[in-house]
């Protein structure tokens, strides 16, 4: 009898989470149920399986709205019915026009009017809905004479008081406002809840033909849906047979150019592999994948096939992705398996330009009414809540960024803030918004709005309406098309070195850059600023440790610094296995047999398989459970909590000894969602690879890339300075060489216009068009005659030197360029036959500091160019030891100069530590540890200089200095300013630092952890 009923998924109206929905469903005796969530049909698929469990009869609809006003209700009588209701919903979102105020001459949908919204003629599927409230009505014999039309109408949106209050909150926040200028008409009614089904009933008593109607309606929809089946375009061809063919001719072909006509073992790879891709018919899916990227190679593009789809020999030889599985041993039921019933995911990168020309092919290719984006439900997250909700409550712009950025701790305590803080975390997991899932597209066999209404985010590309997780329950599978900018890097590296040398080099060829002996020693010293995935203090820490100069373990290296492998104590215990082979004994033989590659330590997601097999005796179905688990996908607690009893059961009747066991339990349970399966680990390697390659052999054309492409984990200043210590010169931006990004010259690295804070788009554009069309600009006068731009605009080229070609200092360019925009007429901005020269004046020589252009430059773009930040000190103290030198003073105090690159925040029981990240005054990188009492003491103060006194800890060739105390050096005068003005201190604040943040714990110590070294054996 409930027919329209919302969930939480009403966005910023309902405050029911849909499971509770359909628990009250049952506590209240209710049969049948509607779920009608306002404009969506987010929810409908796991409200569909919620009601099944517990025999409840489900209805699934949707509550037509225009600004929140509703129009009338729709609820499906079968699949047809929901794709007509999607397709209205898919025009108004897509058009931007709002919905018609009758509904469609629906054929497969019963529709239900609200009592003050009925339309003058209604069709035999439409009725009129009537609230308890409204009964008193219907002794007006106008009405009586259509309550042959009239339905239950018992709408519900919350359940407590507390929660209309919350809904209330919902609404402030989803229209702007503050809670105290809500009206009635934009809220829901107080009457809004669910009743006991008796109670209901009760109300209704006089009019049984109203009760009749209702069940009526109930009898008439039969939304039944098949979640078995898989969903998505089924062939590539025409057909299964003909997928077969060609997908078996291409695999062959491939397997031939990639091992030669004669490899017995390969050829033994690909018929196991075709035999399982055929069984399962997921040939379509693999020929699709097959498409996309030739389109991409066609096109030129770099792109990088990675995750577990790297298993395949069928996807190397097809070119999806470009890792041997034979070479790595890779084990291919981590990727496809009979167990399987869902395709598996191929996850593929491109380039972060040439990601949306990849995407128009496949919309193109496959039909706008057969593809769209995965959706994403964005959540109420802790500092956006204390925001939303304070502003509700009418908090001043001060207080909510306090209570956004503190702990609730330490808020404040009076009585608005814990209102805005017990209702706020009521709104914790809520949907907020939907979102478009980042790389995630469905494309079915039916037209998509079929199963959903589609939306059209800004960017461009349609999404459905639920997420991943929804979108596998109910048969789709996603192909993930990526972008990142690591592969920028590459690409745009091949085209400058092209470009600047001459040089055609075939990134593709990963033989190239893998056995490199040069690479790999610069691999093993950690000098990979720049390069993808092993940049970051941590990873570079880490190839230290490992002296990693081989391919093979800088495959491990990329798993087991994943935060579940790290905090389990499992890095740590790979480092030392690996520095001391001959110091460990293996946990069992298993460990032995199916580890040794890795000492025995689980490293990759399929080595959690492999023990669960062999050591845990589990059956392959637990395997792949387990395999959903680790990749974020399994959300069955109860199917885990069962692999996990079934565990311990195995292993008990094989005799393993019970510590050990709990012990492989507890490290099984570690790779939940935080660690990459092997293959994920190979492709990531190997992408790493092909970036260090570049940067080892052409290091100032590969430096530019990074720079052009923003991308790494560290800001520009850093790139610049590796450049730099690569060899290039270092040139601020001029208006006759650079262009809006970074340009290179033989050795000559220009800076773009666009690393100028101030400077705008359009402008900085324009002046490099107008270059290349009429030629260099011949003087500052020719430059504004020739650039439409203001005096501030002009200012800032002539603070960076770009008009430095003229010859004229600073000075005396500003005084030209504002005494020609005194009397500049725009209009008179053409070429002309014979331009009048400008009069020449005779102006005073000013003397210059030559470390003006430095403070120019931190003003302009952040960091120094024409010299070092050391340069500025007002101390020439340049530290007692250099970095290079810091593994000779082991467990020895030293003292240093140093300049700020970044500092990584990591929480601990006893307060907030940081790990930091320097160059010293040779350009050279070291890291340093601050624990929370130092920090007390001698906290950091922003970017630049400082004096550092610590202890230095070698670490496996790794070394660290833990910092006693440290203080931030001043730069000298600023001396663009008079000897008393204040102005001399304030441009060096302007120094940057990259800081970022976590909450996770510091990876343990071996003591934290014992692992244990020896064998055990049964009690």
């Amino acid at each position: 009898m409930y027919l329209n009923c919302h969930s939480f998924h009403s966005l910023r109206y309902g405050t029911i989470p849909l499971q509770e929905l359909v628990e009250q469903a049952v506590l209240f005796g209710v049969t049948a149920l509607a779920l009608t969530d306002i404009n969506t049909v987010t929810g409908i698929y796991d409200f569909i399986k919620a009601c099944k469990v517990v025999q409840i009869k489900p209805l699934v609809g949707i509550d037509f709205r225009n600004e929140g006003k509703q129009l009338y209700i729709g609820l499906a009588k079968n699949r047809k019915g929901i794709a007509e209701m999607n397709r209205l919903l898919t025009k108004h979102n897509f058009e931007n026009i709002p919905l018609p105020d009758k509904a469609p001459a629906f054929e497969h949908t019963i529709v239900i009017y609200p009592f003050d919204k009925i339309p003058e003629t209604m069709n035999e599927n439409e009725f009129i809905g009537i609230a308890p409230e409204q009964l008193s009505k219907l002794y007006n014999y106008v009405w009586k004479r259509k309550l042959d039309k009239m339905v239950v109408l018992q709408t519900v949106t919350y359940r407590t008081k507390k929660e209309f209050n919350l809904h209330k909150i919902l609404r402030a926040i989803d229209l702007n406002i503050l809670g105290s200028k809500l009206t009635e008409t934009e809220y829901c009614k107080v009457a809004h809840v669910m009743i006991p089904m008796e109670k209901l009933m009760e109300m209704f008593k006089d009019y049984p033909q109203i009760i009749q109607n209702t069940q009526s309606v109930i009898e008439a929809c039969h939304f039944e849906y098949d979640f078995n089946t898989p969903k998505n375009k089924k062939h590539y061809t025409s057909n299964q047979h003909d997928d077969s063919a060609l997908l078996t001719k291409l695999a062959y072909e491939g397997m031939v150019r990639r091992y030669g006509a004669n490899n017995p073992k390969a050829k033994a790879r690909v018929e196991k592999e075709l035999k399982v891709i055929n069984e399962l018919e997921f040939s379509g899916y693999f020929l699709i994948t097959w498409d996309i990227v030739q389109y991409s190679i066609s096109r030129g593009f770099l792109h990088i096939g990675r995750g577990s789809g790297a298993n395949s020999i069928i996807a190397y030889c097809l070119d999806i992705t470009n890792i041997c599985p034979l070479e790595l041993d890779l084990y291919f039921e981590r990727f496809l398996n009979v167990n399987r019933k869902s395709p598996p995911d191929f996850d593929i990168d491109w380039s972060w330009r040439e990601r949306d020309t990849i995407l128009e092919y496949i919309f193109t290719k496959y039909g706008a009414d057969h593809v769209a984006f995965c959706g994403t439900n964005v959540e109420f997250k802790y500092r956006s809540i204390f925001r939303e909700v304070g502003k509700v409550f009418g908090l001043p712009k001060e207080e909510l960024d306090e209570l956004a950025k503190n702990p609730m701790k330490t808020h404040h305590q009076n009585e608005v803030v814990k209102m805005v803080q017990e209702y706020g975390m009521l709104l914790e997991k809520y949907p907020n918004q939907r979102s478009m899932h980042s790389c995630g597209i469905l494309i079915s066999e039916e037209p998509i709005t079929n199963f959903t209404a589609l939306e059209m985010p800004p960017k461009g590309f349609p999404i459905v309406q639920f997420d991943m997780h929804v979108a596998e329950d109910i048969g789709f599978d996603k192909f993930d098309i990526l972008s990142q900018r690591g592969i920028g890097h590459i690409d745009d590296t091949v085209k400058l070195i092209k470009e600047n040398q001459g040089i055609d080099v075939d990134i593709r060829d990963t033989s190239l850059s893998k056995n490199e002996k040069v690479c790999n020693e610069l691999l093993s010293e950690g000098k990979t600023i720049g390069c993808f995935y092993i940049e970051s203090p941590a990873m570079r820490g880490l190839l230290r440790r490992l002296k990693c100069d081989n391919y093979k373990v800088l495959v491990a290296a990329s798993s087991i610094i994943r935060p579940g492998v790290a905090q389990s104590g499992m890095m740590k215990e790979y480092i030392f296995r690996h520095n001391y082979p001959d110091r460990f004994e293996y946990f069992h033989d298993v460990f032995k047999e199916q580890l040794g590659e890795t000492y025995g330590i689980m490293v990759y997601q399929e080595d959690v398989i492999k023990i669960a097999l062999h050591y845990g005796g589990l059956p392959a179905a637990d395997g792949d459970i387990l395999r959903r688990a680790m990749s974020g996908k399994g959300r069955s607690k109860a199917a885990l909590q069962k692999v996990k009893d079934n565990f311990f059961a195995s292993c008990q009747q094989q005799g393993h000894p019970e510590q050990l066991s709990q012990e492989i339990y507890r490290q099984i349970e570690s790779f939940a969602g935080y660690s990459f399966c092997k293959a994920h680990s190979a492709s990531y390697a190997v992408e790493s690879y092909q970036s260090l390659y570049l940067k080892t052999y052409y290091p100032i054309e590969f430096m530019t890339a990074v720079i052009n492409n923003f991308g790494g984990f560290y800001r520009t200043e850093v790139y610049v300075h590796e450049a730099r210590m690569s060899g290039a010169k270092i040139h601020n931006p001029c208006v006759n060489t650079s262009e809006y990004q970074t340009k290179v010259i033989g050795k000559n690295l220009y800076l773009g216009f666009q690393h100028l804070k101030s400077l705008d788009l359009k402008t900085a554009e324009l002046l490099v068009s107008e270059r290349l069309e009429n030629g260099l600009y011949t003087s500052l006068e020719d430059f504004i005659n020739r650039v439409p731009i203001g005096i501030e605009g002009i200012q800032i080229l002539i603070f960076i030197g770009a008009f430095r070609f003229t010859g004229k200092p600073k000075n005396e360019l500003l005084i030209i360029a504002r005494l020609i925009l005194i009397n500049f007429k725009p209009e008179h901005r053409h070429l002309l036959l014979i331009r009048e020269p400008v009069k020449e004046y005779k102006l005073p020589t000013v003397e210059r500091s030559p470390f003006e252009d430095a403070f120019d430059e931190i003003e302009l773009l952040d960091f120094p160019v024409s010299v070092t930040p050391f340069n500025l000190l007002q101390t020439k103290f340049r530290g007692d030891v250099m970095a290079r030198d810091l593994t000779k003073h082991h467990k020895k105090t030293v003292r240093m100069l140093a300049y700020l690159i970044s500092r990584k925040h990591v929480p601990t029981k006893r307060g907030d530590m940081y790990f930091g990240t320097w160059i010293d005054a040779e350009g050279e990188f070291f890291d340093t540890a601050h624990f929370a009492d130092c920090l007390k003491q001698y906290p950091f103060k922003g970017g630049g200089c400082y004096l550092l006194l610590g202890q230095v800890e070698v670490d496996y060739h790794f070394p660290t200095i833990t910092i006693s105390k440290m203080e931030k050096m001043p730069f000298i005068p600023d001396p663009r300013y008079s000897a008393t003005d204040e102005k001399r201190f304030q441009t060096q604040q302007q120094i940057r630092e990259d800081v970022s943040m976590t909450q996770r714990a510091p990876y343990p110590q071996e003591h934290e952890i014992n692992l244990p070294r020896q064998k055990m054996t049964q009690n």
